[in-house]
C-alpha cells in the first residue's frame, strides 16, 4: 500500500481511500522531466517527497521559473488541463528525487462535487500560485536583479533546508530570465560583501545574506 501519511491532514479518510485506489505512485530521478510544453496532460501530481520547479516561457522564447512545488502540493495548472483537456503551456522539472502521486483527470471533477476537502484543497492551490505568481510579476517589474537573486537563493535555502545551494550560475541565468556573466558578477559581490562562499556549482550561503 502507498505511503500517504503527509496527505492526512488534508483530506477526509474516505478520499485517502480512494486516492489510495485510483493514484498512481511515480517517481522521479533530479533533472527529470515531469510535464512538458505542448503536452496533453492526463493526470494531476500531488507531491509527497522532493520538490518540483515549473516553468513557462515568455513571449521571446525564454524560460521563467514561475514557482516551486513540494509535499503535499500540486500544480493548479495541470488541473486546468486536465478539466479543459488541453495541452500544458509549463514545464515541471524535478529539483531532486520527486515522489508524487498522480490522480487520473476523471477523478477531478467527481471529487470536486463528492469531498469538500478536495474543494478546499484544489482552491487553496490555485490562490497560493496566484500569489506566487504575483510575486514572481513584481519581482522581475519592480526589484533590482541582485535584490531577486538574493531572493532566489533564501527560496533555495527554504525548500532545501540547506545553507549549500546546488546550482550552476547558468542555471541561476536560466532561473532568473538573465546572463551567466551577469549572475556571475553579483554572486562575486556577494562572496566578496562576505554574504555567500562560490564553490562549483554550488554556492553556501552565510548568516551575513539575512542582514
Amino acid at each position: 500500500m502507498m505511503n500517504i501519511d503527509n496527505l492526512k491532514h488534508i483530506f477526509e479518510p474516505q478520499l485517502l481511500q480512494e486516492i489510495q485506489q485510483f493514484g498512481i505512485i511515480q517517481h522521479f530521478k533530479e533533472g527529470d522531466l515531469i510535464m512538458d510544453y505542448g503536452k496533453y496532460i492526463r493526470m494531476m501530481p500531488i507531491v509527497l517527497n522532493g520538490t518540483i520547479k515549473v516553468y513557462r516561457l515568455d513571449e521571446e522564447g525564454r524560460e521563467i521559473l514561475l514557482y516551486y512545488l513540494s509535499s503535499s502540493e500540486s500544480c493548479s495548472m495541470a488541473y486546468s488541463c486536465c478539466i479543459e483537456a488541453k495541452k500544458s503551456e509549463v514545464k515541471a522539472i524535478a529539483e531532486d528525487d520527486v515522489e508524487l502521486i498522480a490522480i487520473p483527470h476523471i477523478k477531478l471533477d467527481e471529487w470536486l462535487c463528492k469531498y469538500s476537502s478536495w474543494k478546499n484543497y484544489i482552491m487553496r492551490s490555485f490562490n497560493e500560485r496566484f500569489i506566487e505568481l504575483l510575486k514572481s510579476i513584481e519581482s522581475i517589474a519592480f526589484h533590482k536583479l541582485d535584490d531577486r537573486l538574493i531572493e532566489y537563493l533564501k527560496d533555495k535555502q527554504r525548500i532545501t533546508g540547506s545553507s549549500v545551494i546546488k546550482a550552476s550560475h547558468s542555471l541561476i541565468a536560466d532561473e532568473l530570465a538573465t546572463s551567466r556573466v551577469v549572475i556571475s558578477r553579483l554572486l562575486k559581490q556577494l562572496e566578496n560583501s562576505k554574504k555567500i562562499i562560490l564553490y562549483r556549482n554550488e554556492i553556501k550561503l552565510l548568516p551575513a545574506l539575512d542582514q
